[in-house]
């Protein structure tokens, strides 16, 4: 099979934006040269990779597997880019927000790393939930934020128009229980657990999970108190209020006194991405750095967490 390697990147325009005419929009060249494109990279592959739908194009099977090389040669290329552009003072303030376990885990023990890699770059961190971060980003008080999504629900809150999302790492949920509760089960069922389920703040990917179990159950699920900080969470586990529904990343380092952390088939995983505006209007290379050295980070405690 001998392909164009560049049309990849505009099947994966296509899957980022949703259609043909938005891609054209994100690349700046017309519909017509998009369905070109898509079309000569079908023939080369001899596989059909997008579905058209009412709602949008779809990607088929082959479509994503193509599209996540394409993925691969986008990074590749970025940091050739930075590195090529290295010996350029990369200088700017950079303005990134995120939630507790990202920024604490993956982006704050890299900072004296990264202050002497890029003295002239400045990395300002905001730290506060979903809504108020993206509310920042489109005031362009942020430059880009990390966000955290159900990856098994799907998109839960939609890329606004003009902005990308780039993935930067994918994990399983656990199941924290009180220590000892659930030894006695040999095969746990989420819908008869013997204790209640905690309630965490709605706009949070474990939101979107317990809403998912609800769905996929069909019973009922019924929440005691409501956490926002995983701290809290384990706390009120410990102390046999009830179970959570807890991120991997979140319990790095954190002392898991009288609490059980368990690993159960049907939880799912949590998509953690970066979300800010399309990089190419206009190119903000201290913005692009940030990216590039978040990607990196987070592929690094991915090998870690998987040897």
């Amino acid at each position: 099979m001998e392909m164009d390697p560049r049309r990849l990147l505009v099947l994966l325009a296509i899957a980022r934006t949703g259609g043909v005419l938005a891609a054209a929009d994100e690349l700046r060249i017309t519909p017509s040269a998009v369905s070109q494109q898509l079309n000569k990279l079908e023939s080369e592959v001899g596989h059909p990779l997008v579905l058209r739908t009412p709602k949008g194009s779809v990607l088929t099977q082959a479509g994503l597997s193509l599209a996540e090389a394409g993925e691969e040669i986008e990074r590749a290329l970025s940091v050739a880019q930075a590195r090529m552009q290295g010996e350029a003072r990369i200088a700017g303030v950079v303005r990134l927000g995120g939630f507790t376990s990202f920024m604490r885990t993956v982006v704050v023990p890299r900072l004296p790393e990264w202050r002497r890699q890029y003295p002239q770059l400045q990395l300002q961190i905001v730290e506060d939930d979903f809504p108020a971060l993206m509310r920042l980003l489109r005031q362009r008080q942020l430059d880009a934020v990390v966000v955290e999504l159900d990856s098994t629900t799907g998109e839960q809150h939609p890329v606004s128009a003009g902005m990308i999302q780039e993935p930067l790492l994918d994990e399983p949920w656990k199941l924290v229980v009180p220590a000892g509760s659930l030894l006695t089960i040999d095969n746990i069922d989420l819908s008869r657990l013997p204790l209640p389920w905690l309630g965490v703040e709605q706009s949070a990917a474990n939101a979107a999970v317990l809403g998912r179990l609800r769905h996929s159950t069909g019973i009922q699920i019924q929440t005691i108190h409501q956490y926002q900080d995983t701290l809290t969470a384990l706390a009120l586990v410990a102390a046999g209020e009830g179970i959570a529904i807890v991120p991997t990343l979140a319990l790095t380092g954190i002392v898991q006194d009288q609490v059980d952390i368990l690993d159960v088939p049907g939880l799912g995983t949590r998509h953690i991405a970066l979300r800010r505006f399309d990089r190419r209007r206009p190119t903000n290379l201290p913005v692009d750095t940030v990216a590039r050295l978040l990607r990196e980070s987070a592929a690094a405690f991915d090998t870690r967490a998987g040897s």
